[in-house]
């Protein structure tokens, strides 16, 4: 695809402006694609599930404990920003860690060692090794999006994560 179409699908190029820049980039329909091709830049959908998920769950720790609940949903709320702001981006080369119209990390296959998502029923966290670090995400962005791209775009990392699953 060529680099332009790839502008426009990041988000580049568009006017926005104040705090609301991270939402309409979210809601934007060029983001919101998960098509499972090794050819394009592919933008992970978020979920909601985990910080959603502790969120309710620190409302009856709240009234046990208020320390306590108050800390969980503190993280429910640091979580709840990161999945509104956050975005992994599938490259032909590499994944690529957005917040709202920049990237902040790379990550090019060809260091990847191994990759896992953790507790298949729910899955809560993505696991990835490179040759010099460990790199663990919560999952705040659809897992059979994510577990598609994954074995699609590294095939030879793919039957060890089926076998740790």
């Amino acid at each position: 695809m060529a680099r332009d179409g790839l502008a426009d699908r990041r988000g580049e190029g568009r006017q926005q402006d104040g705090f609301l820049s991270p939402l309409l980039f979210w809601v934007s329909p060029m983001t919101m694609t998960s098509e499972a091709t090794t050819a394009e830049s592919v933008t992970l959908p978020p979920s909601y599930a985990i910080p959603i998920g502790l969120g309710v769950l620190a409302l009856p720790v709240l009234a046990l404990q208020v320390w306590l609940g108050g800390a969980i949903a503190l993280f429910a709320l640091f979580l709840l920003v990161q999945a509104v702001t956050l975005r992994l981006v599938f490259t032909p080369e590499s994944l690529e860690v957005y917040r709202g119209q920049r990237c902040i990390r790379q990550f090019p296959y060809a260091d990847w060692q191994v990759w896992s998502i953790f507790w298949s029923p729910v899955p809560i966290l993505f696991y990835f090794r490179e040759v010099n670090s460990i790199h663990f995400l919560p999952m705040l962005f659809q897992a059979a999006a994510l577990r598609t791209q994954l074995e699609s775009r590294l095939p030879q990392l793919a039957a060890d994560a089926q076998a740790s699953a």
